[in-house]
């Protein structure tokens, strides 16, 4: 009940926090709610099914340029974000049957090199997508897209949530440790890890699409930039993989830093990032949250809510 109370009142205060907040202020929470999409989505995938990969920026720069197009035709940015989503999911669906055929790094390194693909076809397309000129935008409200990317921030945990305690999110679970065990189980692993690859691709879409309407402008090294997929990761492995509240920490925690420390030392702060990630790794290897688990702290659950109620099950007499 305590954490419940918590929660609501977060969010009634980032609800009010455009009737307070400056410019300022509202740019470092939208790009904060997109990093914690984007690590909810990575999570996914990574954490859950145990497919890490390199390639979200794909589908984060397709839908930046999707949404961009559409909205230079005259779509409204929102059903523009909606089409940009629906091209990632087609992407995804069109690799999900050749890449999931790989594993470990050889899936990591190949969605690398699709994400690089995708970059150099944006560079190559000139009469699309003016290559390096980029493609510029009116820029949306600030608050508007504050109030969007925020119910996409916020959806992404619930969904997580409603994932972690279902049989589904079980399934994914033995398809990470050991899916030659979970498809002798019985577990459809194949359609199962196609499908959450479709999933997760969407909200990288939308966002890529939103994104753009925020800088109001979008190039090929901004769309589809190594650096925002690293930092997606590296959000995740510091908050915890395939856990509930990881990537929601993991994302708030790296972009306050990240934030403090370019601001007042911008000349060494990637070193003092990735210093404090590796401290960070070295005495929690699996991530903070895993960490405040194994401690019992009281905003995060202590057991998955289906192998809570498998055990109650099993707690109670036999009827005679």
């Amino acid at each position: 009940m305590k954490s419940l109370f918590v929660s609501v009142v977060i969010v009634a205060a980032l609800a009010a926090l455009p009737w307070v907040a400056g410019s300022y202020g509202m740019s470092f929470m939208i790009q904060t709610f997109i990093f914690i999409a984007l690590a909810y989505s990575w999570n996914l995938i990574g954490g859950y099914a145990g497919y890490t990969h390199f390639g979200q920026v794909a589908f984060f720069g397709l839908g930046a340029y999707v949404g961009s197009l559409a909205i230079l035709d005259g779509t409204h940015w929102i059903v523009a974000s909606l089409y940009a989503g629906v091209a990632a999911c087609l992407l995804a669906t069109v690799l999900g049957s050749v890449m999931l055929r790989l594993k470990g790094p050889y899936f990591a390194i190949g969605m690398f090199g699709i994400a690089r693909v995708c970059e150099s076809l944006a560079l190559g397309m000139d009469d699309i997508t003016q290559g390096g000129t980029g493609l510029y935008l009116v820029v949306v409200e600030q608050s508007h897209l504050y109030y969007a990317v925020g119910a996409i921030a916020l959806f992404m945990v619930m969904a997580t949530w409603r994932l972690d305690s279902s049989r589904l999110g079980l399934q994914l679970l033995s398809i990470r440790e050991d899916e030659t065990a979970a498809n002798a189980l019985g577990v459809r692993t194949t359609r199962l890890k196609i499908g959450t690859f479709v999933a997760s691709a969407f909200m990288p879409g939308v966002c890529g699409c939103l994104y753009a309407c925020y800088l109001g402008y979008i190039d090929p090294a901004t769309a589809f930039a190594p650096m925002t997929e690293l930092t997606v990761i590296a959000m995740v492995l510091l908050g915890g993989m395939g856990t509930v509240f990881g990537p929601l920490v993991g994302a708030a925690l790296m972009s306050v830093v990240n934030e403090v420390l370019w601001a007042r030392l911008p000349e060494i702060y990637l070193a003092l990032v990735g210093f404090i990630i590796l401290i960070a790794v070295l005495y929690m290897p699996r991530g903070i949250v895993n960490h405040a688990q194994r401690r019992a702290w009281f905003w995060v659950p202590l057991a998955r809510g289906h192998l809570r109620r498998m055990a109650s099950r099993r707690k109670e007499p036999v009827q005679s």
